[in-house]
């Protein structure tokens, strides 16, 4: 699309800026609840923009030390049981193709079998 100036518009010669009206400029003024004055609340996100911006500059740690090592500890433990039990599955998997070929010992194409049977690798 072509670039065009916008035309020049006549400007209104004398006329003044609109003024308030008088019953908007005293319902302004007249404190709400019988004189209590409500709170100011700020718009939602600011507080938490604020909240950013200072956490953003701050060097020292926001998780205490303990809980935070309590929680990686019992991630990490969580992480290693189903680990454990993927593999074991797996391997009871394998030795079974490994039987069915009438084999002993597992190889890797019974472990590629048992992975391509599950769906885990097309």
């Amino acid at each position: 699309v072509a670039r065009t100036k916008q035309a020049a518009r006549k400007l209104a010669v004398g006329k003044a800026p609109r003024k308030q009206l008088a019953a908007k400029v005293a319902r302004k003024d007249v404190p709400t609840a019988g004189g209590v004055k409500k709170p100011h609340r700020y718009r939602p996100g600011t507080v938490v923009l604020r909240e950013i911006r200072r956490y953003r500059k701050c060097t020292e740690l926001l998780l205490r030390k303990l809980p935070c090592q309590r929680l990686t500890c019992s991630a990490a433990t969580a992480l290693q049981e189903a680990c454990k039990a993927y593999l074991v599955g797996l391997f009871e998997d394998t030795n079974l193709c490994a039987i069915h070929a009438k084999r002993v010992t597992i190889m890797p194409k019974d472990r590629q079998l048992v992975r391509r049977i599950r769906g885990e690798r097309a």
